[in-house]
């Protein structure tokens, strides 16, 4: 099974919480700029436990885009060794994607998210079956990201996109109406709020 490698762009982006991966073919590597010192707890703890397969990269200057370097150069010393690695950055920074293109038409698996969540539920959601399963799926993603959708609209982009390809005309707002029903969510308009395990 080949591994995905998803290196966090930590200056961009700041998960406080790393969705479920023990098991999983991932490999984590939280590149960390010279000015930051301070990583939560929660993140930082579930990182260790993942042992061989997390680590850190501080950056030691701070010349301007010196992380983007550093996890361009990661890619490409890892897609020598391992030209069967996928790779996807979490990041906001679309800089990222005109060296992603570059790096795909070499053949190498390689994309951007904004969320970590995102590329684990990939992952995860292919195999989403039943109405049950999809919205543990919802949930699990949903209760591991840094920010929610606040609006309907917003939560059904979230939910077609976790499921690509495979939802049929109709079923978003069932699984929406799914997850008022159990109690996750509470719709007011257009408006939506969340009563999940890990409340933001």
């Amino acid at each position: 099974m080949k591994t995905t490698y998803l290196l966090i762009d930590y200056e961009n982006v700041q998960p406080t919480k790393l969705p479920a991966l023990a098991g999983q073919p991932f490999r984590v590597i939280l590149f960390v700029g010279a000015s930051q010192t301070k990583i939560p707890v929660e993140f930082a703890s579930a990182l260790q436990a993942l042992g061989d397969s997390a680590e850190y990269v501080r950056i030691s200057g701070n010349g301007s885009n010196a992380l983007d370097f550093h996890i361009a150069f990661t890619i490409g010393e890892l897609s020598k060794s391992e030209p069967d690695a996928a790779f996807h950055i979490i990041s906001k920074d679309t800089g990222f994607d005109p060296l992603l293109d570059y790096i795909r038409k070499k053949g190498i698996s390689a994309h951007r998210s904004k969320e970590l969540a995102d590329v684990v539920a990939q992952k995860v959601t292919p195999n989403a079956k039943s109405e049950d399963d999809k919205v543990d799926a919802i949930v699990r993603n949903l209760s591991s990201r840094a920010g929610r959708p606040r609006k309907i609209r917003t939560l059904s982009n979230t939910i077609t996109a976790l499921f690509p390809r495979s939802l049929k005309e109709g079923e978003v707002a069932a699984l929406v109406k799914a997850l008022e029903k159990r109690g996750y969510i509470t719709i007011d308009g257009e408006n939506v709020s969340y009563h999940l395990a890990n409340p933001l």
